[in-house]
């Protein structure tokens, strides 16, 4: 039997990523059945299993993914950024329904909250290393704990989710995300 290229299983491993993103958003995670992430990803159950062991560890996965992608963001540029971006151009975001998943699951399952939180750390470490910063360089407000800050932008974040999620993208929201930088900086 050949050897498949590492590049090959890349390639194949980002195909199930993305047909299983856009089947979790449309679908929900109850609702993403092995036969809609085959439609979806165009490829067997075989070939989507091969490479993740079971649909809860290709959702975990995904999520992780999109984890790593807002802390690099979260990292340059702040959570709010990650936000503003968020509603400038929300069909960029095709994440948008994982977190929501991601969120109805960390309530309702203890095991899937524990894998979560493990593989979570890397949005809240860089956007802790990024607000650490902000507060050396006296941009951030001194007399709120980091943890407080970080707490608050999460609940921001998790609010934006649901109303861009429910449809509710007016021009408010832009206003809203100008009172949440203001309402962190350090006032002079």
């Amino acid at each position: 039997m050949p050897k498949v290229s590492d590049d090959h299983l890349a390639a194949r491993r980002n195909q199930i990523l993305d047909g299983a993103r856009s089947c979790f958003a449309e679908y929900g995670y109850d609702g993403a059945t092995v036969r809609r992430l085959e439609e979806a990803t165009a490829l067997s159950r075989g070939a989507i299993f091969h490479h993740f062991r079971d649909k809860d560890a290709l959702f975990l996965a995904l999520a992780q993914e999109d984890a790593v992608r807002m802390a690099d963001v979260a990292a340059h540029q702040g959570l709010v950024q990650v936000m503003r971006d968020m509603l400038a151009d929300p069909k960029q975001f095709n994440w948008l329904g994982t977190r929501l998943e991601i969120a109805r699951r960390l309530r309702t399952d203890p095991e899937f909250r524990a894998n979560w939180e493990q593989r979570s750390e890397e949005l809240t470490a860089a956007t802790l290393a990024r607000l650490e910063r902000r507060k050396a360089e006296g941009r951030l407000r001194d007399d709120v704990p980091t943890d407080v800050l970080l707490g608050y932008l999460d609940l921001v974040l998790d609010g934006l989710i649901a109303r861009i999620a429910s449809g509710h993208t007016n021009e408010n929201l832009s206003a809203v995300l100008d009172l949440v930088e203001a309402s962190v900086r350090r006032r002079e």
